[in-house]
């Protein structure tokens, strides 16, 4: 005679005894299923039991309340160090002097040191990105903030070693710089009001990167 027990607990599955029968699951947080076998047979009883035991699983898309600030802010960062791109558009449009007033002191300390977004690159990519101790979701976004700060050398170079003086060369350097500028403000404003409603940012170009980055 043969009994199964199936005790079910809300914790994420896991086992090297099972090392394929179970596909991975969309829900990070899944169950553990404890089997126990009780074989009787003239009259002695024999006891198995499997069990499938859990992990804590830091490597899925869920975000609670730090989370979602955390992530939310991040995005500040590549904010931050292309605001100078934005010199020509906020010049001549009073909406965007209203919309960047607020931040001015914060990007004062930014700007204050010249190392500072050097530093903040390191302290993302080695203390947060690298740590699988935060959750994937708060990689991924910092991850995304990083990379989308990194191809601000692109402009930054081109503007070096393109540098005119009037005529059409002059529009267009402002027609990048402005153009830069408005793609991170798109980007703050998309990235941080989706991380505060707990949803994924996938941001052009630099999403899947960062997806690179966090697996």
């Amino acid at each position: 005679m043969a009994f199964l027990i199936l005790n079910l607990s809300p914790k994420t599955l896991h086992s090297s005894f099972f090392p394929s029968p179970f596909p991975a699951l969309s829900n990070p947080k899944t169950t553990t299923l404890n089997f126990t076998t009780t074989l009787r047979r003239r009259g002695r009883g024999r006891r198995r039991i499997f069990t499938v035991r859990s992990t804590g699983d830091n490597n899925n898309n869920s975000a609670d309340g730090p989370d979602r600030l955390i992530s939310a802010i991040c995005y500040f960062y590549p904010f931050f160090d292309g605001v100078q791109y934005g010199k020509y558009v906020i010049t001549q449009y009073t909406p965007f002097q209203v919309l960047i007033q607020p931040l001015v002191p914060a990007i004062r300390v930014f700007k204050s040191f010249p190392l500072n977004s050097f530093l903040v690159f390191l302290t993302l990519y080695f203390v947060v990105v690298r740590n699988p101790n935060f959750s994937r979701y708060v990689r991924f976004n910092i991850m995304q903030a990083i990379v989308l700060d990194v191809l601000l050398i692109f402009p930054d170079l081109l503007e070096r070693s393109f540098n005119p003086r009037g005529g059409i060369g002059l529009d267009l350097v402002m027609s990048l710089d402005s153009t830069v500028f408005l793609f991170l403000l798109i980007c703050l404003i998309y990235g941080s009001s989706s991380c505060l409603l707990g949803q994924i940012p996938r941001l052009p170009i630099v999403a899947d990167a960062a997806d690179r980055q966090v697996m």
